[in-house]
């Protein structure tokens, strides 16, 4: 009989045990709000981490794609992509070592934060190019959000249709990003900061990492901010494009969250249209 690996298909199952021979599950690291699995299993040539959703996933796509085009800049401070199989919405990485730092005492160190903004400074200064249509197809996104089940009240959600409607699209700089770069996605290890999590990693402007720790860890922590610009080497949010960009994250954060019954997520989205409703 072979050995449990719950959540994968039996294709995927099939495909991983074709990978690692007599592979067995270690622990299930899958989020619950998601169907992507995410699965640690031992083999004989140690631990690796395998990602599978059920029906297919973009996200899973562009973790793919990231390991492929995006990551050679980290190669040591991220995990190493063994194999992947896109048409059965599966792939395994490396099990990268260390603790989570989300809910840890690294989540108040400045260190913490030195390092994980030099990572992503490597990360953005890969060559990057200009689009036209990126702030126009993100303005039709939001107002998506806006048309359907956000859970954002009435008068919230006619102030930002009119903010997000009077925008003025411009030509964006897009680089490589990572789309959730948070003490969530970073692990330590023997006093070193590694990311792990590429599902939703893609080209957008630079800005754009910096919008989760902007309204979470930076929040009453000014400490944390100064280690994070100090590693990375400027200050991003500079751009012309950042406050309409703030719009969209409160709005996409609030939908999103309202969707999938994250009930904590969903409070803060709705404390981001709170402050950025103040500013327009």
């Amino acid at each position: 009989m072979p050995p449990a690996l719950p959540r994968l298909s039996d294709a995927q199952r099939a495909t991983v045990l074709g990978w690692f021979p007599g592979a067995e599950l270690v622990a299930d690291h899958s989020w619950g709000l998601v169907d992507t699995a995410v699965l640690q299993v031992r083999h004989t040539g140690g631990d690796a981490v395998v990602k599978a959703s059920p029906g297919g996933s973009h996200h899973l796509d562009r973790e793919i794609t990231a390991h492929e085009q995006m990551l050679a800049p980290l190669a040591g401070s991220v995990p190493r992509l063994l194999y992947a199989a896109r048409g059965q919405s599966v792939l395994a990485t490396e099990f990268v070592p260390g603790t989570l730092v989300l809910g840890t005492a690294a989540e108040g160190d400045p260190e913490v934060y030195r390092q994980a903004g030099s990572l992503l400074a490597r990360l953005h200064a890969q060559p990057a190019r200009a689009d036209w249509g990126y702030q126009a197809s993100m303005d039709a996104k939001a107002l998506a959000w806006l048309d359907g089940d956000s859970g954002i009240g009435v008068a919230e959600t006619a102030a930002l249709r009119r903010i997000v409607q009077a925008h003025r699209p411009d030509a964006v700089t897009l680089v490589p990003t990572h789309g959730d770069w948070q003490p969530r996605n970073w692990l330590v290890h023997e006093g070193h900061v590694r990311v792990i999590d590429f599902g939703r990693a893609d080209w957008r402007p630079a800005e754009s990492d910096l919008a989760r720790l902007a309204v979470q860890q930076f929040v009453g922590r000014p400490d944390l901010e100064t280690a994070f610009l100090d590693g990375y080497g400027q200050d991003p949010r500079k751009a012309a494009s950042w406050p309409m960009m703030q719009v969209r994250e409160a709005i996409g954060t609030a939908a999103w969250a309202h969707q999938v019954g994250d009930t904590a997520f969903e409070a803060q989205g709705k404390r981001m249209i709170a402050e950025v409703l103040t500013l327009w």
